[in-house]
């Protein structure tokens, strides 16, 4: 039978994350002020996406308070079958996918499309968390074949999605599956194996990438190559973003959005129309409030009262981290454009929810650790 201080971790209500919650809104709202700035200059097809968008956010917040209520410890015993379950959607996105744009992402049900691929994030958190949690601890650093197994269920729903092809979810998923495993100690002779093992794979990679995902790492390697073809939006993002100065031009006014050079300013490229409007001082501030809900997240790994709790939490926070390092690097040529959207300021609904399910369960997590002083630190124990 349980005690009562177990008992008592089962009312989230208690230790509600107001300073997660918090941060999350301002990144809704703002995102959302942002996204109408991005559709003014439609008239018709896209000037109600932001309308769509709320829409989103509403079910997302569902969803999400769906995560949050329900006992995570709940979401461990059915890990493996939502892991499944992702992996047959992907497989299925080659049989039932809509084609846009040469690539089949999207699964069209009853008039709904969603994108099998977004979701995929959160399963395979959930179940590399299940894993961790049940596999024997050990002080000892572990082989590349005890870690086997997750890399194997990283690996498979990493190359399903890049056959779609979606080169930057691929990456997301990948990076996710990294970040868990990469908080296990690993040998040294299993890392230099891996590390060869990485750079004889890279070339071979290389070779398969499809011609407009060379053609993106050729202009990022010259960006002023091609500025009206490949290396267009790359061009016009440098640009707004530079154009926003310290204050910015003012809301709705940045000329690269209302003139229409800046594409795809509603999707990928939400941040140039922000730093356009509201400049470097605007810029920091999103910044900084990501940085704040990712390091919250790990923040919440580490006062995790067991392993699952502590993996999952660290495979939403690194969900997060790296759709922002990506899409924020890509926008101001730091990286090559892979299509990475930023979260909740792109436009898209599973994007949308699949990282409101995310926070929802951060906020699970969080609610039910111990009772222990705000800003005590302990050594997550999934990592021993």
């Amino acid at each position: 039978m349980r005690d009562l201080r177990d008992r008592h971790l089962d009312r989230t209500g208690d230790y509600f994350d107001w300073p997660l919650f918090i941060a999350t809104m301002i990144v809704m709202v703002i995102g959302e002020v942002n996204l109408y700035s991005a559709t003014s200059v439609y008239q018709k097809s896209r000037a109600d996406l932001y309308v769509s968008q709320l829409y989103f956010l509403v079910a997302g917040g569902v969803i999400a308070t769906f995560m949050f209520v329900v006992d995570y410890r709940h979401f461990e015993r059915w890990a493996y079958f939502l892991y499944g379950f992702g992996v047959l959607t992907l497989g299925l996105v080659f049989v039932l996918g809509k084609d846009i744009r040469g690539s089949s992402r999207w699964i069209n049900v009853g008039g709904f499309g969603f994108q099998p691929s977004e979701f995929m994030k959160i399963w395979l958190a959930l179940a590399l968390a299940k894993y961790f949690h049940e596999a024997p601890r050990s002080d000892q650093p572990k082989t590349l074949r005890e870690l086997g197994i997750p890399a194997a269920m990283t690996i498979v729903p990493f190359f399903l999605i890049l056959r779609q092809p979606d080169l930057g979810t691929a990456l997301i998923v990948g990076l996710v599956g990294f970040s868990i495993t990469a908080l296990n100690r690993v040998r040294w002779r299993s890392i230099a194996a891996l590390v060869g093992t990485i750079g004889v794979a890279l070339p071979i990679a290389y070779s398969n990438l499809q011609g407009y995902q060379l053609k993106r790492i050729e202009t990022f390697l010259n960006p002023e190559s091609d500025v009206t073809g490949a290396g267009y939006h790359a061009h016009h993002a440098r640009i707004a973003i530079g154009n926003g100065g310290v204050f910015g031009q003012g809301y709705m006014k940045g000329s690269q959005n209302q003139y229409y050079f800046l594409p795809d300013q509603y999707t990928d490229f939400p941040f140039p129309v922000m730093a356009e409007d509201w400049g470097f001082v605007g810029s920091v501030v999103l910044i900084l409030v990501y940085a704040f809900i990712v390091l919250w997240g790990i923040r919440i790994a580490a006062l995790s009262r067991d392993r699952f709790g502590a993996v999952a939490a660290i495979g939403v926070s690194g969900m997060i981290f790296w759709h922002a390092f990506f899409n924020l690097g890509m926008v101001t040529g730091v990286l090559p454009v892979v299509g990475v959207t930023l979260p909740l300021f792109s436009y898209g609904g599973s994007s949308v929810i699949t990282i409101l399910m995310g926070l929802g369960l951060l906020l699970n997590i969080s609610g039910r650790r111990p009772h222990i002083a705000p800003l005590r630190t302990e050594r997550m124990t999934f990592a021993r």
